[in-house]
């Protein structure tokens, strides 16, 4: 219970908001027969955390009233949309990478008066850039029919100095007659011109077919990148610019092949993959073919993606990713393979690429795992326990002004501390809005990668990582409630609608490769308490989600997340928490979320202070659970600096397969008990260190 956990547990931090530029073009009235009717509409990045982000797209009704309206934008880059609310994205969610996106309403936003201002929100993912879509069009229809523009799919050219480059034009409506539409370069650079497409005619029948406009840069001596507007214009119709940019190739730039991560070294665990990825340093004058090539070694280790890549022109700055396999064996070792990264011309790298083993030897990685009926099962087959720890602070000390760990980045020293106990689980806490990017120091790309480094830092010591979401975003000042804070500062009852998803979509994309690593979806639920311990609307908000007795924002619920995780291809094994801070397993069997992989598994908490504390709950609400399906005990512990209470909690956990990981491997002192250590060289502290370690040194996880 949150009342009763260390005073660190909480933090008093503002949310922040990132509001990135906008992009818009407003679709104009092409006559007085079309003027009534007119809307538009513009494009800004809400968040961005280098993975995932959010966008609104702000409507406006220009004209007379609307019955109803579309958008449309073309993502310039490979975005993906996962989630929208306020409209209906054509294709569905998810929709397919760098997606042409039509939106329509949904059923209570149709009609609009006017002047009428609106929005539309979603969430999405991308890998690479995530450039704002050069314009979104808005079609309003209504008394005065649908209005007439000029549709652009690039307002901003990059034109290679010696190239060319394009962009094409449409119109957004039929029209009566034939439209002629000119393209013409203003003032600015002159080697940049319009070499063809310079006068473009539409026809009733050829209107919606986008047509080319070619722009072409001369070679000059000078170094200078200028640019010069190109005016796209036609009679009656708003104009548009089109800023073209020349792409100057004097510019002093050493050629060569950049790959990351840049110390050129993959671990592939065994039965999974590793990636890396290769870009060029300069823009090329032409296309270059990069290919990675497996050398002598370990022949189990290979090239499974992206063998040949392809740089161009325009694609050259934008990194491409080989995927390497490790396939299962029988041996305990892990061997290496050398892959060439090379090119006509360009000076070679070597990537080194070793197997994280995963049969057992020493060294090797933690296992592949799955469940099958009540048992946590390696790819092998052999029955697995989680045995081990918490390491907590990533669910805190970004959002009070400590780093990510609250220490160092954990090192392989800290990780030969934890093996000198025989842990093979650690269970690392997270912070919703750290890793979204949306709040706190640091965020975004920078949090995710200290996470993940230590994820694979994990994996390669055959320890099983288990990630969860901690804290997260949502107001709540009910029962139990830890702070009054919308901002991911404090525990919550339930994972929120708007930001979980989109974590969990993240995070299932980062990890989804190596089924070593186990998702926790959340910490500790407790919507009964925020409905007075109703026990029937707890559980149904703990599935279902959505609107929930006393928590104030919308809730995701636990198929919600579950199907969220499947949706990006995922099948790692999953932990769900029951109610009352995942003390309560009771009804867990009853409203078990519907897994297509199967490999679902129960999350039990508990401390000396919890309800369920004693032999007889267990063996009824637990030992029932771990009947039907695995059952982790993701955090045990104790208020005091003592272990008899732990002890009991292992012992009957030995003797009913259920695996555990102890509160917690930081070095707080134990003054308020759950602390195991006095530092991270592993020394325990007394005596709730000591008899947890003395404990752990009798058990093996495969056993």
């Amino acid at each position: 219970m949150p009342t009763l956990r260390n005073s660190w547990r909480r933090a008093l931090t503002a949310v922040a908001a990132l509001l990135l530029p906008t992009a818009g073009l407003a679709a104009l009235p092409a006559s007085s027969a079309d003027a009534a009717v007119s809307c538009s509409a513009t494009y800004a990045k809400s968040w961005d955390n280098g993975s995932g982000f959010g966008a609104t797209l702000s409507i406006t009704n220009t004209g007379d009233p609307l019955t109803s309206w579309s958008l449309s934008f073309d993502f310039p880059n490979n975005q993906v949309i996962t989630q929208m609310w306020d409209g209906t994205p054509s294709p569905a969610t998810p929709t397919p990478a760098g997606a042409v996106v039509t939106v329509t309403p949904v059923s209570y936003n149709a009609a609009k008066g006017a002047g009428a201002t609106w929005t539309v929100g979603f969430n999405g993912t991308y890998t690479g850039t995530n450039s704002n879509p050069p314009s979104v069009t808005c079609t309003g229809t209504g008394s005065g029919g649908t209005q007439q523009a000029l549709v652009v799919s690039s307002t901003a050219v990059s034109v290679p100095e010696g190239g060319t480059a394009s962009y094409t034009v449409r119109l957004q409506a039929q029209p009566s007659g034939n439209v002629t539409v000119t393209n013409t370069a203003g003032t600015g650079d002159t080697n940049i011109t319009v070499t063809g497409g310079g006068t473009l005619a539409f026809t009733t029948a050829n209107w919606n077919i986008p047509q080319t406009v070619t722009l072409s840069a001369s070679e000059d001596a000078d170094t200078t990148n200028g640019t010069r507007p190109i005016t796209v214009a036609s009679s009656g119709l708003g104009s548009v610019t089109v800023n073209a940019t020349e792409s100057d190739n004097d510019l002093g730039c050493t050629q060569g092949l950049i790959v990351t991560p840049t110390s050129a070294t993959v671990t592939v665990p065994e039965g999974s993959t590793a990636t890396y990825t290769v870009r060029l340093a300069c823009q090329p004058t032409s296309s270059v073919s990069v290919t990675s090539t497996a050398g002598t070694g370990d022949t189990n280790i290979t090239v499974t993606g992206g063998a040949t890549l392809t740089f161009t022109p325009a694609n050259w700055n934008i990194p491409q990713t080989v995927t390497l396999s490790a396939s299962q064996d029988a041996d305990t070792t892990n061997g290496t393979r050398p892959i060439t990264v090379s090119a006509t011309g360009f000076t070679g790298i070597t990537v080194t690429a070793t197997e994280a083993d995963d049969d057992g030897g020493t060294g090797g990685a933690a296992p592949a795992l799955h469940v099958s009926g009540n048992k946590l099962l390696t790819a092998t087959g052999a029955t697995y326990r989680m045995l081990g720890v918490n390491r907590a602070s990533a669910e805190f000390a970004c959002v009070q002004g400590k780093g990510l760990w609250d220490s160092p980045q954990p090192d392989q020293s800290t990780v030969d501390a934890m093996k000198a106990w025989n842990i093979h689980a650690v269970r690392i806490p997270l912070n919703e809005e750290c890793w979204n990017g949306t709040n706190g120091t640091p965020n975004g790309a920078t949090y995710q990668q200290g996470v993940k480094d230590y994820v694979t830092l994990l994996v390669a010591n055959g320890i099983t990582p288990i990630v969860e979401m901690h804290w997260n975003w949502g107001l709540y000042t009910g029962q139990g409630a830890g702070c009054s804070d919308t901002a991911a500062t404090c525990q919550k009852p339930m994972p929120d609608a708007q930001f979980a998803p989109m974590f969990w979509t993240s995070v299932a994309n980062a990890f989804k490769s190596n089924n070593a690593v186990v998702f926790d979806l959340f910490n500790e639920p407790f919507p009964d308490a925020a409905a007075n311990f109703n026990a029937t609307a707890g559980w149904t908000c703990w599935r279902d989600g959505g609107t929930c007795t006393g928590i104030g924002y919308q809730v995701a619920g636990m198929q919600t997340l579950v199907t969220t995780v499947r949706a990006t291809g995922a099948t790692n094994v999953i932990m769900l928490g029951g109610l009352t801070w995942s003390n309560d397993l009771s009804q867990w069997l009853t409203f078990k979320p519907t897994d297509p992989t199967g490999n679902l598994m129960a999350a039990w908490h508990t401390y000396n202070f919890n309800a369920c504390s004693n032999v007889s709950c267990w063996d009824s609400q637990v030992g029932a659970v771990a009947a039907q399906v695995p059952v982790h005990a993701g955090e045990i512990g104790q208020n005091s600096c003592a272990h008899d209470y732990i002890d009991q909690v292992m012992a009957w956990a030995d003797a009913h397969g259920v695996g555990y990981t102890a509160w917690t491997w930081n070095p707080w002192g134990c003054g308020q008990g759950n602390v195991l250590i006095n530092d991270y060289n592993g020394t325990p502290t007394a005596t709730y260190g000591e008899g947890f370690k003395a404990h752990l040194l009798t058990q093996n996880p495969l056993s």
